[in-house]
């Protein structure tokens, strides 16, 4: 992913439930998470239209995954998980041994492809969030 997949990536993650997006989320912001964490992040494309995307990075001990979406008629085709797999082949290649990811309680459907493809849910963690601003 690069800041010139943007406006398309934005568009999906507006179009997929479970996608919870915030000021974060901006084209500045996305650009700095990018630059940040450069060949971590993927898209996935059927020709030219985007059809599925994966932020990830590092602090340089975990791993994080946010707003992997794919577009609906594209699923069940292994897209998500080829765009995690990526993920995770990135990290381990640096030695992250372990990453993170957030789902709404909601969010049933996102919480059945994660376990499905070997995450757990870690009951003895609650996340805590603080606004800066």
């Amino acid at each position: 992913m690069t800041v010139l997949d943007y406006p398309d990536v934005i568009v999906l993650w507006q179009n997929c439930e479970g996608i919870g997006l915030s000021a974060a989320d901006t084209l500045p912001a996305i650009s700095a998470y990018l630059a940040r964490n450069p060949g971590y992040s993927f898209v996935a494309r059927d020709q030219a239209l985007l059809v599925g995307a994966v932020l990830c990075g590092h602090d340089g001990r975990r791993g994080y995954l946010h707003h992997l979406a794919v577009a609906p008629a594209y699923r069940r085709q292994g897209i998500g998980q080829a765009l995690v797999e990526h993920c995770m082949s990135h990290l381990k290649a640096v030695g992250i041994d372990k990453c993170h990811i957030f789902v709404y309680s909601a969010n049933q459907a996102g919480q059945a492809f994660w376990k499905q493809t070997g995450w757990v849910l870690r009951p003895n963690l609650v996340l805590m969030s603080r606004e800066l601003s």
